[in-house]
């Protein structure tokens, strides 16, 4: 990882975290149905239940990750790496970034939703010592999801 990588919680509203969620959604919706993309509006990261975290390389915003705290866990949404700066320990730092603001409040459980289409995402959330589970919240069964949880 660079040393000029930064992760600071902050407003999803600003251009910059615009710029990736937008990057994000076009890439869901290249590889899934809209039945099967389970996106949370911007307008919904600002919720105050949501830590919204930013990765930044210098001057440039490069990915980010969200948590939505729920009654016994909290969920894990729009994680995404610039393509262009993976390889460089930010989806790592965006991780140990979202435990960490988990643990400040008091939850004890992480819990996503992924796409089967997406095995560099699975890969890094089994090295971060997440196991599959069944669907949860309000998330029904669908072949195209994988939904996985880590106690923390």
């Amino acid at each position: 990882m660079t040393s000029m990588l930064r992760i600071e919680v902050t407003s999803p509203m600003q251009p910059e975290a615009r710029r990736l969620i937008d990057a994000l959604d076009d890439y869901q919706q290249s590889l899934y149905p809209a039945e099967s993309n389970h996106l949370l509006s911007i307008e919904a990261l600002a919720h105050p239940d949501v830590d919204f975290h930013l990765a930044w390389l210098g001057e440039q915003a490069v990915g980010c990750a969200a948590i939505v705290a729920k009654a016994d866990y909290a969920e894990i949404k729009r994680m995404y790496v610039d393509p262009a700066c993976r390889g460089k320990g930010i989806a790592k730092a965006l991780m140990a970034g979202i435990a960490s603001a988990a643990q400040q409040r008091g939850i004890t459980a992480l819990k996503l939703e992924t796409g089967i289409h997406q095995p560099e995402a699975i890969a890094l959330y089994r090295r971060q010592g997440f196991a599959e589970c069944t669907p949860f919240g309000d998330y029904q069964p669908d072949p195209l999801s994988l939904f996985m949880h880590k106690a923390l």
